[in-house]
């Protein structure tokens, strides 16, 4: 077996606001292996300032797994176990290589164009002008659950719009899930949830800084909203200390970016302990390019979840890869008329 990494920086067609700032590029890692005649193509999708493998080392890591591609996978996972990313973009590409096709990981009945995935439509931060701008065609597009990005601009404001989304489509209609990012003040953020209560949020993703797990608990306990864990996963690695942070935070929710926490088996690990404390939970990609979008869509499918997931970051970027994945009517589809861009592998090694 051959394998190669090779580093890769997408674009955002429009610049996506965050309370951490504004994204315009995103950088990404692509793992490829060759055996015989087949091929496996996995994508490690390092964020930068988020991810816990954003270390000095991780282009020495993933040259170490190049080198050492045929260890067992215990060996592996025992030697990058720190490196999340680098273990996902490895599930995928070996998996990729046993594969009747390199980009058909999982068939199903998604794969076969018979069932979407149910999805969420992404509000982008920016100013309220901005953000309005971007919810007429969501709901136009045929979104029933909207996640707005919340904290970067006035409170009040955001809760304006709030309001005025929920004054034409009640909760029967719409779900509408906000994301603060950790952006509130631990101070401020019972105040701010109970505001938000009465617009009937289904969930507020983490609302103050990860790493504070009893003021988070305390959130959580006195919340009117349920509250979902999202950066408070990164850099949890054990099944002990998974089981730990749970039980002492008790959230209603966690949201899983295989990308950040392991990959498929890190995120059944979290799923497995989430569901044996009456933890609900969905995934989210990271912001992949449509080689780890297609990885986490197809291998969600397999879960049976009813709730709209993450996933319809696809259309973010310039220079993605042509694919199957297609959003329709608040879904991700995967349609199998339409073909996989055939110069990916260059593009990837160029």
């Amino acid at each position: 077996m051959k394998a190669s990494y090779h580093k890769y920086i997408l674009n955002f067609k429009t610049p996506g606001g965050t309370s951490r700032g504004v994204l315009r590029q995103k950088e990404t890692w692509f793992l490829i292996l060759e055996q015989d005649s087949r091929l496996g193509i996995g994508e490690c999708g390092l964020f930068r300032g988020l991810s816990a493998d954003d270390l000095p080392d991780y282009a020495d890591r993933l040259r170490w797994l190049c080198e050492n591609i045929e260890c067992s996978p215990e060996e592996i996972r025992a030697e990058l176990w720190q490196y999340p990313s680098i273990l996902f973009g490895w599930e995928q590409a070996m998996q990729s290589l046993s594969a009747e096709h390199p980009f058909h990981l999982f068939p199903s009945a998604f794969t076969e164009e018979e069932a979407p995935i149910p999805i969420n439509g992404l509000i982008w931060m920016g100013d309220p002008d901005y953000m309005q701008q971007q919810i007429q065609p969501k709901i136009d597009q045929g979104f029933t659950c909207l996640k707005m990005k919340i904290g970067a601009i006035d409170f009040e404001s955001e809760l304006a719009l709030l309001r005025g989304i929920r004054r034409v489509f009640p909760s029967s209609e719409l779900e509408i899930r906000v994301d603060a990012n950790g952006a509130f003040s631990p101070d401020e953020a019972l105040r701010k949830l109970d505001k938000l209560a009465p617009i009937e949020i289904h969930s507020i993703e983490q609302p103050i800084r990860q790493g504070q797990p009893e003021l988070m608990r305390n959130i959580c306990a006195s919340t009117p909203i349920p509250v979902a864990l999202d950066e408070e996963l990164i850099g949890i690695h054990t099944a002990a200390t998974k089981e730990e942070l749970l039980a002492r935070v008790k959230p209603q929710y966690i949201i899983l970016k295989p990308s950040l926490v392991g990959g498929y088996k890190g995120s059944e690990e979290w799923i497995k302990i989430a569901a044996a404390q009456g933890c609900g939970w969905w995934i989210t990609s990271a912001l992949e390019s449509n080689v780890g979008l297609n990885a986490i869509a197809q291998w969600t499918f397999t879960l049976e979840s009813d709730m709209p997931q993450g996933l319809g970051t696809g259309s973010l970027f310039t220079n993605n890869f042509e694919s199957p994945l297609t959003v329709s009517n608040g879904c991700l589809y995967y349609s199998p008329e339409k073909k996989w861009d055939p110069t990916i592998i260059s593009r990837i090694c160029t």
